[in-house]
């Protein structure tokens, strides 16, 4: 989505905007990032408007063009209700130290098909889940409990660094005394064009 906001009024953006990258550059770098921090933020919204945020780690990314993400989470859980309530949701993904991040926009898919869960699932999963010795919830792959939430991006929008530490900090010094604006990075989007045709290579 193009921004309808006055540029001159938001330089750092007009001129950290990178627009010329093509899409399997922009997914490359946007795997860079979510490989280097590999905890996500996913945001939902209950049924009274509040927004809730909790840790989540993504399953290892299967394919060069993949755009959505999987998670496996306890159904049991608060999050399922709100998924429920309203689809929409954020994952946000920050490297502090790097100054990277990324932003999924999309729409979360609840699913307990045992296939896909036979193929993401490893044993160290079953933490998070526990054995509770009623010989049911068992904590393994089999167990109720288990369920994948798939998020399909509508929009990604991300921002990485070009510039490591020493690099972003004489720019922002330098442009802190000539009033100029420091941008040691790129933003990009992936649009929603991009991540349809992505998403038809990647269910091949």
């Amino acid at each position: 989505m193009t921004s309808t906001a006055q540029p001159n009024l938001d330089p750092y953006v007009s001129k950290a905007e990178n627009n010329n990258a093509s899409p399997h550059e922009k997914i490359k770098d946007l795997h860079e990032i979510i490989k280097s921090v590999e905890i996500g933020m996913l945001t939902t919204r209950a049924s009274n408007g509040q927004m809730h945020s909790r840790a989540m780690a993504p399953t290892a990314l299967q394919s060069d063009t993949q755009t959505s993400l999987i998670f496996f989470a306890n159904n049991a859980s608060q999050k399922f209700d709100e998924i429920e309530n309203d689809a929409h949701v954020n994952v946000s993904f920050n490297n502090a130290k790097t100054t990277s991040w990324a932003s999924y926009a999309g729409i979360a898919k609840i699913s307990q098909d045992k296939e896909l869960i036979k193929r993401h699932w490893h044993t160290g999963l079953s933490a998070w889940f526990g054995d509770l010795k009623d010989g049911v919830h068992k904590g393994d792959e089999n167990d109720p409990r288990v369920a994948i939430i798939e998020v399909i991006p509508d929009e990604i929008r991300y921002w990485i660094a070009t510039k490591g530490t020493v690099g972003r900090a004489l720019e922002t010094g330098i442009h802190a005394v000539t009033g100029g604006v420091s941008v040691p990075g790129e933003l990009r989007t992936i649009t929603s064009a991009e991540i349809q045709l992505t998403q038809g290579l990647h269910r091949k």
